[in-house]
């Protein structure tokens, strides 16, 4: 069995096969188009992976025995094997342990693209998560209305990060205007 810490590690530009992995044990079968397709459903045409991409993810998962393709027709149809589920369970409870959902690589892209402000940065890449969230919220009802729905539970921890960030602020006196001498 593959394991976490080696080389076969979830990392970043695993995120493809690992998602593919998710959506095979949650959805059942799917043949490569159709990730594509999820993927860029679900990061409303952000990436579309191409067959490049696509393709050599899902026979990597074959050959480390995560998962099984088969030919159904002119598709390949790819099922997860029960090595993928344990493999993936443990990828699951190790990110839940991290208490996020893996490493956030925004610092490393804001460096890669020359971004001198550090907190102007931070705020779009919060600016883009809280505009995902809103999108999510719009698109399923559900999760809007109750004490412990996305839409309450999002206002509560803007409101407990407000009062964090307002500790943390030095009141600014403000200036006395000079008078003419």
């Amino acid at each position: 069995m593959p394991r976490i810490g080696g080389p076969h590690s979830p990392r970043p530009g695993r995120v493809l096969g690992l998602y593919a992995l998710a959506v095979m044990d949650r959805d059942g079968p799917i043949y490569g188009y159709s990730l594509a397709e999820r993927i860029a459903g679900r990061t409303e045409g952000g990436w579309r992976p191409g067959p490049g991409a696509v393709y050599p993810a899902l026979g990597g998962l074959v050959r480390r025995g995560l998962a099984r393709a088969a030919r159904k027709g002119r598709r390949r149809i790819y099922r997860i094997t029960p090595t993928g589920r344990t493999f993936l369970r443990r990828v699951r409870r190790e990110w839940a342990g991290l208490g996020r959902s893996g490493p956030d690589l925004g610092m490393l892209w804001s460096e890669i693209a020359g971004e001198s402000d550090v907190g102007r940065h931070l705020l779009r890449h919060l600016q883009r998560h809280l505009d995902g969230i809103v999108t999510f919220v719009e698109r399923d009802p559900a999760t809007r209305t109750g004490a412990g729905s996305l839409a309450s539970q999002l206002s509560a921890e803007l409101r407990a990060t407000e009062l964090r960030l307002s500790a943390l602020s030095v009141p600014v006196r403000p200036r006395r205007a000079r008078r003419p001498s």
